[in-house]
């Protein structure tokens, strides 16, 4: 019979193979996890931020190597920068790059509110900002909680003014306002998804007016005075500026036990972080490594900073052409012959929505990092269905290395589904598969994950980095 029982699978609950080292290391990485989460809410903070972090670990700008008409050699460390939105990091392995990248390639874009172009404006004596929401969010979740605006101002005289309000102790913060119950008949015979209308999801934020009792738009005026004492920005200068709403607060540990972490944007800036902390692990390889962190995956990895722009592939061939003698054939090769791990997230098991999943075939807290085969909607349509072949390395490397790990499918066949950026990368001819961290709460305002999972997902990457 014990014979037997090792034909099973078991998914084993990472808490319980964890030593007290493992247990320290783990929240020690998500108390550093937490701080990024709670600073970094943009996909230009990130990328700000990841920019700093990897400068101190000896990581320079491609653009000073190429101005230096230096040479790349084994070892160096070098990040490309697109548009202060996405980032590319890369420690030259010392083969020759015709022969494959290891890549871990992850979204720090994240559902928002956006403010649109010409937003201010004043009704009854309340100044409010139009907006337009940005990837798949519940609309009804975005109201009531107390929310923060982040973003850049770009100025006509070129200065850029970098703005965040309702983060400190002492800001203000603002939001979207309910109808009360009392007056929420016809509200509350809607279906959820009209419940609130996009249209109405106006920021309030102000109700004082100026002293000038004969001036128009009193209230607007004070909010433009405000704003210009303290950015020295005018209303036309929204025109040129970027600016999201987004929860306001830090991120927290959640649960009487502190196992899990609760924050803005898991979804994806969970593997961003945990990608990097593993490239930033690594001296060196024989393999190029690369974190490849990318913008715009919530509204389908269009534009410049999306990973469907030529930002990646263009970066490659500048690698390539400061590592050895340039051939447009050389950079076709070295990305057919990469392997990559889309890291993206998955969702957990929810005990009070059990009938979404199907059970055998979910992530659960506490069982390590995700491996989607495909994800896809249906049918599987719009999927990557990564080889049998990758992912069995995939399962040898996590299992040396004692890492735990699981399956899953994204809900029930009919349900739903979602994508991610590793089609994108699949359609080069290398072999790619989703990967990442487990949640709750998915695309809401906060989501949830364990910090298990964050630590084994950290170990995986780097495992990954290491031996494939």
């Amino acid at each position: 019979m014990e014979d037997l029982k090792k034909l099973e699978k078991k998914y084993d609950l990472a808490w319980d193979k964890f030593t007290k080292e493992d247990l320290e290391k783990a929240f020690e990485l998500s108390d550093r996890y937490i701080d990024f989460m709670s600073k970094c809410k943009t996909e230009r903070e990130c990328v700000t931020e990841f920019i700093a972090l990897a400068e101190a670990k000896g990581y320079v700008d491609i653009n000073s190597v190429i101005s230096a008409g230096k040479k790349l050699q084994a070892g160096d460390k070098v990040y490309a920068n697109c548009m202060g939105k996405a980032l590319a990091l890369f420690l030259i392995g010392s083969e020759p790059m015709e022969k494959g990248f290891r890549i871990l390639g992850a979204h720090i874009d994240s559902p928002r509110i956006d403010l649109k172009q010409n937003p201010l404006y004043e009704d009854s004596d309340i100044a409010l900002l139009k907006t337009h929401y940005y990837g798949g969010i519940k609309k009804y979740q975005w109201v009531t909680i107390p929310l923060a605006i982040h973003g850049v101002v770009c100025k006509k005289d070129g200065e850029t003014v970098n703005i965040v309000i309702g983060e400190d102790d002492k800001d203000p913060v603002v939001g979207i306002s309910d109808l009360l119950v009392h007056l929420s008949a016809d509200q509350m015979g809607k279906t959820m998804a009209k419940g609130i209308e996009g249209e109405a999801l106006n920021v309030c934020v102000g109700s004082m007016p100026i002293e000038d009792k004969d001036a128009k738009n009193r209230v607007k005026l004070n909010i433009l005075k405000l704003l210009n004492d303290k950015y020295g920005i005018t209303e036309e200068d929204f025109v040129s500026a970027e600016l999201e709403v987004v929860p306001a607060g830090r991120a927290r540990s959640y649960g009487l036990d502190s196992s899990m972490v609760m924050a803005y944007g898991h979804d994806d800036r969970i593997c961003a972080y945990t990608s990097f902390e593993a490239q930033m692990n690594l001296a060196s390889t024989d393999k190029t490594c690369i974190t490849l962190l990318v913008d715009k995956e919530e509204v389908g990895s269009q534009g410049a900073s999306g990973m469907q722009s030529r930002f990646f592939e263009n970066t490659v061939a500048e690698i390539i052409n400061l590592f050895e003698d340039y051939s447009d054939i050389k950079v076709r090769r070295a990305l057919a012959n990469s392997k990559m791990l889309s890291s993206d997230v998955s969702a957990a098991y929810d005990p009070n929505y059990p009938s979404v999943s199907e059970k055998q075939n979910n992530a659960f807290f506490g069982k390590g990092i995700v491996f989607n085969k495909y994800t896809g909607s249906r049918g599987k349509g719009g999927c990557n269905d990564a080889n049998p072949e990758f992912i069995a390395e995939l399962r040898k490397i996590m299992d040396d290395n004692n890492i735990c790990w699981q399956t899953s499918e994204l809900g029930k066949v009919d349900q739903g589904g979602g994508g991610t950026i590793a089609y994108i990368l699949a359609n080069y001819g290398m072999e790619v598969i989703d990967s990442g961290m487990a949640l709750h709460n998915m695309h809401a305002p906060w989501e949830i994950a364990s910090k298990a999972d964050i630590y084994e997902g950290c170990r995986a990457y780097e495992a990954f980095l290491r031996y494939i």
